[in-house]
């Protein structure tokens, strides 16, 4: 028995089709800064930095929490600076709004609990859009927290890795069971791999989940054998089968799994940031800045036509 998928086109179809709105989240953080420069704005630009909260536009930063360890949407150059897909969007979000932009490095799984805490502006980590998150439910539909806002900018999937050559024929999620998978923590790829293990039971080929604070530490276990796949969004899987450090050792089988969008990530009280920052995104996609920074990154398939907000499923 395997998990019924929506077909990326479908999927992308449907979080675009969502109505879209404007949406904010401003960045200050600690693990690297990015100065924007403050004059030279357009008219919109103007009145978009007009309507931020007070406390953003007088502090004049956006301070982003990012889990630093995923290249290439988000990871540290050689220099530690932040890099990647994620940063170069947050930083043109930022000129655009004349404001500085700074990150903070914190556990994936941190992200939304920081967000929802207020300790950061805004999340800008790979964070995929869900219902789930958007209500703060468990996997039951209990209420577990407050949610969060989502503004989306990426569409992606989940592919599976696994050592070159495919050595234990994993084609697809059901060719899991009687194996183990390394995950990271709080992500997605987790939540997949803990819905397809009572699949897994039914057949007394039980799947077993390692969790992981890192998806290099996941590639590690595949590298070394003692996982058979490791389960990662599709940019960030391609990205390990070409670079330099890891293009040898693995590649991609089994196709994209239950595609969703990427979303800034904002606390639900945080209206008026989000929809500036929503509306920033739409000029930023206009004026070819957008895609200018996806092509960068090899990540144009991934492209939004708008910015959206809660449109994941």
């Amino acid at each position: 028995m395997h998990v019924t998928l929506m077909s990326p086109r479908a999927r992308v179809r449907s979080v675009r089709a969502v109505a879209v709105v404007g949406a904010g989240g401003l960045l200050l953080s600690g693990c690297g800064t990015n100065a924007a420069p403050a004059g030279g704005q357009d008219n919109t630009s103007a009145a978009l930095r007009a309507k931020l909260p007070h406390a953003v536009r007088a502090a004049g930063v956006l301070k982003i929490g990012s889990n630093l360890n995923y290249a290439p949407v988000d990871f540290k150059d050689q220099n530690s600076a932040p890099a990647g897909l994620d940063p170069d969007l947050a930083t043109a979000l930022g000129n655009y709004l004349g404001l500085r932009v700074q990150f903070v490095d914190m556990p994936f799984d941190k992200l939304i609990p920081a967000v929802q805490a207020k300790q950061i502006d805004l999340a800008m980590s790979a964070v995929i859009d869900t219902q789930q998150r958007q209500n703060g439910t468990d996997d039951s539909g209990q209420q577990a927290n407050p949610g969060v806002d989502f503004v989306d900018y990426f569409v992606t999937g989940t592919s599976i890795l696994v050592k070159n050559g495919n050595p234990v024929g994993i084609n697809s999620l059901d060719d899991l069971c009687g194996h183990t998978v390394a995950v990271q923590r709080g992500t997605i790829q987790a939540e997949i791999a803990q819905r397809q293990a009572p699949a897994c039971d039914r057949i007394s080929k039980p799947l077993r989940i390692d969790l992981l604070d890192t998806d290099d530490q996941a590639l590690s276990e595949v590298a070394a054998g003692t996982a058979v796949a490791d389960l990662n969004d599709y940019p960030i899987a391609a990205y390990n089968t070409r670079s330099a450090q890891a293009g040898t050792r693995f590649q991609l089988t089994g196709g994209q799994l239950e595609p969703g969008p990427y979303g800034l990530t904002l606390n639900k009280t945080e209206s008026a940031l989000r929809d500036v920052l929503a509306k920033a995104l739409d000029q930023l996609i206009l004026d070819g800045e957008y895609d200018k920074i996806l092509d960068k990154w090899n990540a144009h398939p991934g492209a939004v036509q708008s910015a959206v907000v809660n449109g994941g499923l």
